[in-house]
């Protein structure tokens, strides 16, 4: 189950439901199209006190697959797409990142 609430102002945050039920919060931080697929990279918000024993720059990456009309978050498990999707993620968070660092620099 998927539950995404979406503020202009406010980071994109999804709440997924684990194999025991348990809740877990998530910004969604990028999402990409292409040849393979639809992903979405997904960041642990901490939101509670136990969380944040892992590590603060561990993010995941999901496919985004449509089951009889609803969007459901699969785990790649094709290694080889795995660190290709990774790559591709983290060159856009680094020109995000240098962009964001300029335009504070140019003000």
């Amino acid at each position: 189950m998927v539950n995404i609430m979406a503020n202009e102002y406010e980071a994109d945050l999804i709440t997924l439901l684990d194999d025991d039920g348990m809740e877990h919060e998530f910004e969604i931080i990028d999402e990409l199209e292409n040849d393979d697929g639809h992903f979405i990279a997904l960041l642990p918000t901490f939101t509670e006190s136990g969380d944040l024993s892992s590590e603060p720059d561990t993010y995941y990456i999901f496919e985004v697959v449509d089951e009889d009309g609803e969007e459901l978050l699969n785990e790649v498990e094709d290694d080889a797409l795995l660190d290709k999707l990774a790559e591709i993620f983290e060159t856009r968070f680094a020109e995000n990142f240098y962009e964001d660092e300029e335009a504070e620099d140019e003000e």
